[in-house]
């Protein structure tokens, strides 16, 4: 059984009673879902008035201090040493307890919970105001992948806040997103604000590897700290992409590719190097490896795909079909410039080579070789995926998987994303929220086992020349300031009118 307990020595009470403001209602009585913003509709819903205690800032119950501590969190959370190695080698407990007794001084009852010594998990839930409405998951992973310190300006677990920005391993994935969360949630408390749905709050371990100590192992083994949970929030969304000067898009993900990553084995007559062999395993691998590297996928588009594309040709002026009859896909997403980089990975499925293990010295061919390969499907491209394999490797290499997890696709066209898309344009005037598809994929995936759909959504307004890409798992992450003031105000205004 795993290590389930609660946080200890803790301070608990006077937050909880402070957040006791009446159901989170505005000054005025009005409330949509304990929302309180300045009259922006939203799905015909209008939200109004000030935070119970008077303060507002931009609309939102976000004050001095949450844009103070969004800072402070991010910072605090980069400067515990989380990286994963694989294999369990990593302990993300210093920074689950740092978020649990944050989470505790807002009142709420965080839970801890392993699998694994020091992999840890924390789960808490903030009740809402009507009972009747499904609950809403926000989720986000505490490990990091490693950081070469020689190769970087700063120290990658310093935090270091300099020039307006924030340094360090962790800062864009997915540290600052965690610290958002901490942010808003002691928010409510101080301002007696309440959301509509309950949310449960979640950090897991183990992201950057299997999930097995993290998400896999709460929807596996803790569902029911998932009850009522019906869509989910996390990482990978709603941060500024600059495809060409004055243009400023907010992708929010509404879909993952599913993960297909293969082991090929291929067997034959083992002998010396010298002498023929029709049955040489290394090279019926290479072939088949050769075949799977250079297969053509074909263009299989998903309903969020195709809505991303569609509204990015607008932007250009285009009215277009992506799937028409005849339509050069190929041609089209050259019109679209740089921000075609948002669609050309998910276009279709893929197989990319990755790894090679054969022999053990040159002059001798081995009767066994092995191959690995990184392949991801679209959703419902799974079927075809797996005939396709088949068919490339033939005859003589088998092959199996060695990791899977499902495709997942969030709908574009209701309430939720409608909410999530006024948020970001609420704070953005000038900014295009268009949906997007994930290459890769998070824990979402594993918590749509609980039929949780999922959603990226971790807002950052980034400056032109900020290259949001390049630092995911990359040399120097940062994350400005005034970008972390931006997630904040917009995370809450989205949670209270969700």
């Amino acid at each position: 059984m795993a290590d389930m307990h609660r946080v200890e020595g803790v301070p608990r009470g006077s937050a909880h009673e402070e957040a006791a403001a009446p159901d989170g209602a505005c000054v005025d009585g009005s409330r949509i879902g304990g929302a309180c913003a300045d009259g922006a509709r939203i799905d015909g819903a209008r939200i109004e008035g000030a935070c119970a205690d008077g303060s507002r800032i931009d609309g939102t119950c976000i004050d001095g201090t949450a844009l103070a501590e969004v800072v402070e969190f991010t910072s605090g959370l980069i400067r515990i040493d989380t990286a994963n190695r694989g294999g369990g080698d990593c302990r993300e407990r210093p920074a689950a307890e740092y978020a649990a007794e944050r989470l505790a001084g807002a009142g709420l009852e965080p839970v801890l919970l392993e699998r694994t010594p020091g992999r840890t998990n924390v789960v808490a839930r903030i009740e809402g105001t009507d009972p009747s409405a499904p609950a809403l998951l926000v989720h986000g992973h505490l490990d990091v992948v490693p950081a070469e310190a020689a190769d970087w300006s700063v120290d990658p677990f310093s935090g270091e806040v300099r020039d307006g920005v924030v340094w360090g391993r962790g800062a864009v994935d997915m540290k600052n997103m965690d610290a958002m969360v901490l942010a808003v949630v002691r928010a409510w408390a101080r301002h007696g604000v309440r959301p509509r749905r309950d949310v449960v709050i979640a950090y897991t371990a183990d992201e950057e590897d299997s999930a097995v100590d993290g998400s896999g192992f709460l929807a596996d083994e803790h569902p029911h700290l998932f009850e009522g949970c019906t869509e989910g929030l996390s990482e990978s969304g709603a941060f500024t992409v600059h495809p060409r000067p004055g243009q400023a898009l907010y992708p929010i993900a509404a879909g993952e590719r599913g993960t297909a990553w293969l082991k090929l084995t291929a067997h034959g007559t083992a002998g010396h190097g010298s002498k023929p062999n029709r049955a040489n395993a290394v090279s019926r691998l290479a072939a088949a490896v050769a075949r799977i590297g250079e297969y053509d996928w074909p263009v299989r588009l998903t309903d969020t795909v195709t809505a991303c594309i569609t509204e990015l040709a607008a932007l250009q002026g285009l009215t277009v079909d992506p799937r028409a009859p005849g339509t050069d896909l190929d041609g089209l997403l050259g019109k679209l410039g740089p921000a075609a980089a948002l669609v050309e990975a998910t276009v279709r499925n893929s197989s990319n080579p990755t790894m090679l293990s054969a022999g053990y010295k040159l002059n001798v061919i081995p009767g066994r070789a092995t191959a690995y390969v990184d392949g991801r499907t679209v959703p419902g491209g799974e079927a075809e995926f797996a005939d396709t394999l088949n068919r490339l490797t033939g005859p003589d290499v088998h092959w199996e998987f060695q990791h899977r997890e499902v495709a997942l696709q969030a709908p574009v066209d209701g309430r939720t994303y409608g909410i999530l898309r006024e948020s970001v344009e609420h704070f953005d005037p000038d900014g295009h929220v268009v949906p997007f598809c994930m290459a890769g994929g998070t824990d979402a995936k594993q918590f749509s086992r609980l039929g949780i759909t999922g959603y990226g959504y971790s807002p950052l307004k980034l400056p032109p020349g900020f290259d949001y890409w390049s630092l995911f798992h990359g040399v120097d992450e940062r994350v400005p300031v005034d970008a972390l003031h931006f997630g904040v105000r917009v995370l809450d205004r989205a949670l209270r009118a969700l």
